[in-house]
């Protein structure tokens, strides 16, 4: 197993309503590395996953925080995807660009910002329906091949995170937080940075996992009845690296503290992992009919 240094930071209140942390719940831990089908097998070091019983984040405490970024997201994509994926196609992002067409028309030279930009696909859809795109990208991979490989210029995408970025107030019309927000250490402070960033009137698109999900619930009960305490909510120190898991409420008690109206709300049922495939038409509906799908999709606007 890779050595990687942390500094565990404990944390106190919920990241999003404020909420004390001695009256949440603890769901149970999560080891530094995939747990699979018999978790009592793997050795490592393990975090507490606690819920908020007020908005139902779920996170760990204490928070791991590698000594350098680089150490989670400074894999080269070419690890993570199929050369195909290096292959941009207008239907990229298409879902949500039409859904944020509903909410507020496109007009050719809008503002967008891509925060946690990859390799620059979402970039290349957002410009190809007619927004002037910008973005930036804390992996230094990701943010090389974006230039290299996907032609995205230079001058429109920067290298760095969120904490570092400085853009003009009221500067985009539309900014995007797509499989980001749950990686962000602090993302109720970063949301308010990107709503600095955002006209009044502005969207704010941000999709991120479910603390809801069916799926999740389902392996930590498997988990109990194998007589551990584990769960397979986040994986704050292994691949994919996400520090939370958010409900609704989630955003509605950050709302009352920012200056923002949440417009549109979704959930994504998504693909079904190591679970027989006769079991997933059924699992689909349920998760369908109840909004326990895998991804919770929110959409804000700048007050």
């Amino acid at each position: 197993m890779e050595t990687k240094k942390y500094i565990f930071e404990e944390i106190t209140h919920c990241e999003m309503c404020g909420d004390s942390t001695e009256k949440h719940k603890i769901l149970g831990q999560r080891l530094n590395c995939s747990q699979g089908f018999r978790p009592k097998r793997k050795t490592g070091i393990s975090v507490s996953v606690k819920q908020c019983t007020k908005c139902q984040l779920i996170y760990s405490s204490p928070q791991p925080i590698p000594f350098d970024i680089q150490d989670h997201y400074g894999i080269p994509p070419e690890n993570y995807w199929v050369p195909e994926y290096f292959n941009w196609t207008p239907d990229y992002y298409l879902q949500e660009i039409n859904t944020l067409n509903k909410i507020k028309e496109i007009t050719v030279g809008m503002k967008a910002l891509d925060i946690g930009a990859g390799i620059g696909k979402c970039m290349l859809s957002l410009k190809n329906a007619g927004f002037e795109a910008y973005g930036f990208e804390p992996s230094k991979p990701f943010y090389e091949r974006a230039i290299s490989k996907m032609n995205i210029p230079i001058g429109n995408l920067k290298f760095g995170k969120i904490e570092d970025m400085e853009y003009k107030q009221d500067s985009f019309d539309f900014i995007t937080f797509g499989a980001v927000f749950e990686h962000l250490y602090h993302p109720a402070l970063c949301l308010k940075k990107a709503l600095q960033w955002v006209k009044p009137g502005g969207i704010v698109h941000i999709e991120v996992p479910s603390s809801k999900h069916l799926i999740a619930k389902i392996f930590n009960l498997y988990y109990r009845l194998l007589g551990t305490n584990y769960v397979t909510s986040l994986s704050p120190m292994n691949s994919p690296f996400h520090l939370y898991e958010f409900g609704y409420n989630s955003f509605t008690e950050l709302s009352k503290k920012l200056n923002y109206e949440i417009v549109f709300h979704e959930y994504y049922v998504c693909d079904i992992w190591h679970i027989p495939k006769i079991f997933h038409p059924p699992l689909r509906k349920i998760m369908k009919w109840t909004d326990t799908g895998l991804q919770l999709a929110v959409w804000l606007t700048k007050k």
